[in-house]
């Protein structure tokens, strides 16, 4: 039996071990914010952060979320930083078909909450990862740099 944490619900399962996280989280816990692009961890339309740290989905295997928290784009309202992540990415319009942002955000929720001064640098390595064909990629850094801002002004960091 495999015990996950996803977006603060705790869920069990008997499924098979072997099956990539992607599918249990879009099929069991329907949540259709993880996105499948690729398949192969190429893409990050399926980014999650597994206990903090960002993973593509699609390559994770469900045992290896074993007594971890899952957090999707789904839970990101219920996060400090990705409540600020949200916001900025709202108010710069940062998204236009949407595929792609919900993985964006995961992976710069997860960067900011471990480095909330990231560099430029930082900022674009991470965003790397990501395919985005909409050309969204000016107001994506926008929102970024928005949210790191807003970040120290809207919560205490550890």
């Amino acid at each position: 039996m495999i015990k996950i944490r996803h977006n603060q619900i705790d869920r069990t399962t008997s499924t098979d071990p072997q099956g990539d996280l992607l599918h249990f989280l879009r099929g069991t816990c329907a949540d259709a914010t993880v996105r499948f692009g690729c398949g192969s961890g190429h893409c990050g339309a399926c980014t999650v952060l597994v206990d903090g740290q960002a993973q593509n989905a699609c390559t994770t295997p469900i045992w290896a979320g074993d007594g971890k928290h899952i957090q999707t784009a789904q839970g990101l309202t219920d996060d400090e930083v990705g409540r600020v992540v949200l916001a900025a990415f709202i108010e710069e319009q940062a998204a236009q078909c949407g595929y792609c942002i919900s993985g964006i955000l995961m992976r710069i929720t997860g960067l900011l909450k471990q480095f909330p001064d990231a560099t430029e640098t930082q900022i674009k390595e991470t965003l790397s990862r990501h395919l985005c064909r909409c050309g969204a990629h000016a107001r994506i850094l926008r929102a970024v740099y928005l949210a790191q801002k807003n970040i120290h002004h809207a919560i205490t960091l550890p």
